[in-house]
């Protein structure tokens, strides 16, 4: 039988070690279910429960497997939800390719049941690389320059590929005009600064007295080097949310994640510093980067489109970040006075002091932070976190000590609600033999966490260590916004909008087959968790926590806090408990023993 423009297509895929392919299946893309049949499932067709999943899906993949992430979707309906995942892919700068189905080309234009403009509605969110597969001959080329735009861009592209044209006979490409061939062979590139920009750099950063460096994911590769450099210049590191596992946090000169989800010994770093280094970061909130006149800035990223726009740069090094700093190392003066590293380290040493307090404040039932502070020491070395957008995200940031050979992430950039579970299915499945634990909140859960918990039951008997981890802060609160609301907009919080329905997350995980634990008491914490990583297959622990703890800002002081309590009053049904929590939370900067205010 002769090959199908589809059976070229996944032999395409194959050929590029493509291995799975995240998706739902939809009548726009029958010609490539039937390759598949005809494949023997090779690569593996892993089935979501919605389009969006499966984009999330292959965006954890991808993130953790270092891989290009693949998925693909049905004409109309199915191609629009695969947008909010690829959006997170694009915006995370992470490599994804995206197949869609369109309705036949003879009824294009004829207002044909799911005929949606594809290429339009996929114009912005794989905008280096969207494409209509139109005739055969057409298809290695696309799918080659799909591919290797997303991997040496970091980003998402787009194959649309219309019914008829997937059962049409493959023919390739002739060697005639108007014939574009194609070559399958992957690319990789280190792009350098020249020495005399890396010679400027670092004279900037010999005559600072008081270094901070900050880096993102864009500093995996390199984080001997970035390790290298912070002792030469006597500096401190944090850490952008994304580059959460490029360091350990038990070095005593990590100060832990930067920003509004951050560290008190972060923002301090920041306040104080007289120059500052990034390193593979993007990072937008420029108010947690020093005051515009008052360091000098040195930065490096590969993204020639991200570079000297969060913070008016000095010296602005284009280039790969290991090779980069290799470059910059020798030309560095080791500081002899350690005084601000010292500073630094207390700094730090008294926020993991002030934490472990405010982790134990009373709560009713349950004060989240605990639920965190709880389970860090606990975590395998080998685990990989997700997390999700809400509430959960500022303990995730704040609390989980990242040691060397953990991975850890969550939606960065677009922050969407909605990927941890996914996140940890695709992490599964870059990793099988890894224990995956997801932190996500109730809101997250009700919002399509449910359904991915019925793929996890799923596969989860195709890992070689079945343990997927989910752990469900149930506050019958969108917990996040109540306290943006009352923070940001002095805002009583508004009962119909944040108010979530009750529902048995433990109970629901028991009815397809998972372990599901309940805990509505802090004594039960650890053992919950111990119980979870000692499970022999997907587990979730639903833990009953306090609204009404306060994700307290790095930066905020007594005066703010009793500020907000202000706005709290004017109707907030839970102002005075809300009120109690942050007074006792912040209340735990200040105790004796803690050291300079």
């Amino acid at each position: 039988m002769a090959q199908k423009v589809s059976d070229h297509l996944l032999e395409r895929l194959r050929e590029w070690g493509v291995d799975r392919v995240f998706s739902y299946a939809g009548d726009g893309i029958n010609g490539l279910l039937a390759a598949w049949e005809r494949a023997g499932d090779n690569p593996k067709f892993i089935q979501s429960r919605h389009e969006e999943l499966a984009a999330f899906e292959a965006t954890g993949y991808a993130k953790f497997s270092g891989k290009v992430g693949v998925c693909a979707a049905t004409s109309g309906p199915g191609g629009i939800h695969l947008l909010n995942g690829l959006y997170d892919a694009k915006l995370d700068h992470v490599p994804v390719v995206a197949i869609i189905g369109q309705t036949a080309r003879s009824a294009m234009g004829g207002s044909m049941q799911q005929e949606v403009d594809m290429h339009t509605l996929f114009k912005d969110v794989a905008a280096e690389y969207v494409e209509v597969v139109n005739v055969p001959e057409q298809l290695p080329n696309v799918l080659d320059r799909a591919m290797r735009i997303a991997e040496t861009r970091r980003t998402v592209t787009a194959l649309i590929i219309p019914g008829d044209v997937q059962e049409l006979d493959y023919s390739p490409p002739t060697h005639a005009f108007k014939m574009v061939p194609s070559s399958r062979d992957s690319v990789s590139s280190v792009p350098m600064p020249p020495e005399d920009q890396i010679r400027r750099a670092a004279d900037v950063l010999n005559a600072g007295e008081r270094v901070a460096i900050m880096i993102g994911q864009g500093a995996r590769n390199a984080h001997e080097e970035v390790l290298q450099a912070a002792d030469a210049l006597g500096a401190g590191i944090s850490k952008a949310l994304l580059g959460k596992d490029v360091l350990p946090d038990d070095l005593p000169f990590v100060t832990g994640s930067n920003g509004l989800l951050g560290t008190r010994p972060s923002y301090e770093m920041m306040r104080d510093c007289d120059t500052f280094l990034m390193i593979g970061s993007s990072f937008p909130y420029s108010q947690f980067l020093p005051d515009y006149d008052q360091a000098r800035g040195v930065q490096i990223d590969i993204d020639p489109t991200m570079i000297g726009m969060r913070y008016p740069f000095e010296v602005n090094l284009l280039g790969d970040a290991k090779a980069t700093l290799q470059a910059l190392l020798p030309m560095l003066h080791r500081k002899e006075d350690r005084s601000w590293r010292e500073t630094i380290e207390s700094n730090v040493s008294r926020w993991w002091e002030v934490l472990e307090r405010r982790a134990k404040v009373e709560a009713d039932p349950i004060n989240p932070e605990r639920v965190f502070y709880e389970l860090s020491p606990m975590l395998p070395d080998n685990v990989i976190l997700t997390s999700d957008s809400g509430s959960a995200a500022n303990w995730y940031a704040r609390y989980l000590k990242i040691r060397p050979g953990m991975r850890a992430s969550l939606s960065g950039t677009l922050a969407t609600m909605g990927p941890g579970l996914p996140y940890a299915t695709g992490a599964k499945f870059a990793h099988p033999d890894r224990p995956v634990i997801a932190l996500v909140g109730d809101g997250a859960m009700q919002m399509n966490g449910i359904n991915e918990l019925i793929t996890i039951a799923h596969y989860a008997e195709e890992w070689s260590d079945p343990r997927v981890i989910i752990g469900v802060l149930n506050n019958g609160d969108l917990n996040q916004v109540t306290w943006e609301m009352r923070a940001m907009s002095g805002s009583p919080q508004f009962i119909p909008s944040q108010r979530i329905p009750d529902f048995p997350y433990a109970g629901f995980a028991e009815s397809i087959g998972l372990t599901g634990i309940k805990v509505d008491s802090p004594e039960g914490i650890e053992g919950a968790w111990r119980r979870a990583l000692d499970a022999q297959g997907p587990c979730l622990v639903e833990f009953v926590t306090d609204p009404t703890v306060p994700p307290i800002p790095p930066h905020a002081t007594m005066e703010q806090i009793q500020a907000m309590a202000s706005a709290l009053i004017k109707g907030d049904p839970e102002a005075w408990s809300v009120i109690n929590e942050g007074v006792k939370s912040k209340a735990q900067e200040f105790l004796p023993g803690t050291g300079r205010r």
